[in-house]
């Protein structure tokens, strides 16, 4: 949620914090603003409602922001409505503190309550508002502004990534991170902060990644960086491996688009190192075996479509490893009192290892007494760092706000994680984890083969994409699969859309059924195809349009009964549903392009939700 980028150093800083917001607006937002300390100690400020577009307007239409230390914002409203008041900076009665801030302030009412009977005025309707009062408040009362930065720190409740510039202080900005993402980068120029690499790759690839209860002093010429404790300090530095060229366009539409056709190369890099001589070898899990062995329980626990990769992972380990799965969403899994203990293990996944939700639900389990491993594609994220253990994908940067490869490496990496386990357990034989291999060893081509003709997935768009709702159906991992389906068409072309277990139509979801309501039936598991059949004859009979999703051996008992059909070849049944979401990821693509919607950055989404 939101992006925050801070810089001070020798150059300007306004070219830089409009580049690094650039860089971050696939997280999604609905206002934009920078702050700056000007050479004469003045801090201004100019923000505005809207794209960044419109914050370029404005800074071009009035006296140039000079200055070479200044902080940038990118915001989603969570308090108070999208306008040019509530976004980011926010500045005290005082005129003297900027901050920017992504997270939630949890007791900023009792706070603002407090501040407002001692005469202080509030100007906007937003969280973020309370720590630049409360600061100004304290750097009166305590005439320094580190005790006043702590002071804050130990008032507020919930969590926060921040920002802060002092014009009493003109070459010195602070940052603070509690429960949200904010790393440091170190450049030749001068110093950042930002809460995604991506605003900082076109200046350094040195970084450090701040924990819980860290405050750091940057200036141009060096970073300092403090415990909860005020102890000073030394942290290691990163170098960020991916290519600036990866989180480009490279001459495609949408990153949407890039990201779905790099789906064949992104799987390559998750599988390859962890398959050797056919076996799966997976290093982290180095001398686990015992604790393994002992496993009674897998929970997997994640949000939107990784929670969708965890529906799949449960039929899929669940059949390789006989134990009971669980799949949990992340913001209601602490809240369920889960039953676990030393013999559970709790697999998170998430793209961005930031997710709020998921990292909550990460303590619970630990707290527990669970094992947490974690499925990230992050490097160095919170969810990575606080795992017991973690597997990276390796699916480099993802921009797009719709999720595409980074759902099919995890699907991909459970997967295999799966069958190591099985054969931790004795509970795979030769035959089968060969079958297995084989297929995952062949996978990236029959991606990169489904995603070699565009030409039908276009078509079925341009005939289907003024739908007000449409439903998917589908039996086991079909089922599954449909989940994701419909969150990627609804979450990109704004309809209205279901996902419903197959075999549940007759219990009520059929009467939704009429004339020209669109249905999409996904039919590529073998061993249930006729009962599916069966559905689609359902709903046809009631009048729908049914494009159906099959596979070669499948498409046969679907081809008479559907309007559209998408053939897939065949794989091993449990890969079979990562080659199926690449008809429905291009579907929903090319529908939201019929309709003219903002693809890569779709209304009120947020590429990572840093909120509960």
């Amino acid at each position: 949620m939101c992006g925050i980028i801070g810089y001070v150093g020798k150059s300007e800083a306004v070219p830089i914090l409009l580049d690094g917001l650039e860089r971050l607006e696939y997280r999604g937002y609905d206002s934009a603003g920078v702050a700056v300390v000007s050479p004469e100690s003045e801090l201004r400020v100019v923000k505005t409602k809207g794209r960044l577009s419109v914050l370029r307007e404005h800074l071009e239409q009035q006296d140039p922001l000079r200055g070479t230390i200044g902080i940038g914002h990118t915001r989603w409203a969570t308090h108070g409505e999208p306008n040019d008041t509530n976004a980011h900076p926010h500045i005290g009665q005082d005129g003297k503190i900027a901050v920017v801030h992504n997270g939630i302030i949890e007791n900023y009412l009792e706070i603002r309550e407090l501040l407002e009977r001692k005469g202080i005025i509030f100007q906007s309707e937003t969280d973020t508002e309370v720590i630049a009062q409360l600061m100004e408040y304290y750097y009166r009362k305590l005439g320094n502004l580190m005790d006043a930065v702590y002071a804050v720190l130990g008032r507020i409740e919930g969590a926060y990534a921040m920002g802060i510039l002092c014009k009493d202080f003109p070459g010195q900005m602070i940052a603070a991170r509690k429960d949200a993402p904010l790393l440091i980068g170190y450049g030749e120029d001068g110093n950042y902060i930002a809460s995604d690499v991506t605003a900082l790759l076109r200046y350094t690839r040195t970084v450090t990644y701040m924990e819980d209860g860290e405050v750091a002093v940057l200036t141009a010429d060096g970073v300092q960086i403090f415990d909860q404790d005020r102890t000073a300090i030394d942290k290691p530095r990163h170098t960020i491996e991916w290519d600036v060229s990866a989180a480009e366009k490279g001459g495609y539409a949408h990153f949407m688009l890039k990201e779905i056709m790099e789906q064949g190369e992104a799987v390559r890099k998750t599988i390859s190192p962890r398959v050797h001589d056919g076996r799966v070898v997976i290093e982290e899990l180095a001398g686990m075996e015992p604790y393994l062995q002992g496993l009674r329980k897998i929970c997997i626990v994640a949000c939107g479509s990784a929670y969708h990769v965890g529906m799949i992972g449960k039929y899929a380990l669940e059949r390789l490893l006989r134990i009971p799965v669980d799949a949990y969403l992340a913001s209601e899994f602490r809240y369920s009192e889960p039953l676990l203990g030393d013999d559970t293990l709790v697999i998170v996944i998430s793209q961005s290892g930031e997710t709020l939700d998921s990292m909550a639900a990460l303590r619970e389990a630990k707290k527990r007494g669970s094992k947490v491993l974690s499925i990230v594609n992050v490097v160095g994220s919170s969810i990575a760092r606080e795992s017991d253990i973690t597997l990276y994908t390796w699916a480099g940067p993802e921009i797009a706000v719709a999720t595409t490869k980074a759902y099919t490496t995890q699907m991909a990496l459970l997967i295999l994680l799966g069958v190591y386990c099985a054969e931790c357990n004795g509970k795979i034989d030769a035959e089968e984890r060969k079958a297995i291999l084989d297929e995952f060893d062949k996978l990236p081509e029959k991606i990169d083969g489904v995603l070699s003709d565009l030409k039908i997935y276009q078509e079925a768009a341009a005939r289907y994409f003024n739908q007000d709702s449409v439903f998917f159906i589908g039996r086991n991992l079909d089922y599954a699969l449909g989940l994701e389906g419909s969150l990627k068409l609804k979450e990109i072309s704004y309809i209205h859309s279901e996902s419903y277990a197959a075999g549940e139509l007759k219990h009520g979801t059929i009467s939704l059924i009429e004339p020209g309501t669109l249905v999409i039936a996904l039919a590529t598991y073998t061993p249930l195809i006729e009962k599916t059949r069966s559905n689609i004859v359902e709903v046809r009979a009631r009048g729908a349009d049914v494009i159906a999703v099959a596979t070669e051996e499948t498409a046969p008992y679907v081809k008479d009964q559907a309007d559209e059909l998408m053939i897939l070849p065949k794989t091993h049944p449990l890969l079979q549903s990562v080659l199926g979401v690449l008809p429905l990821q291009l579907f929903a693509y090319y529908v939201a392009l019929n309709r003219g919607c903002d693809i890569d950055k779709p209304r009120n989404l947020a590429k990572s939700v840093t909120v509960e």
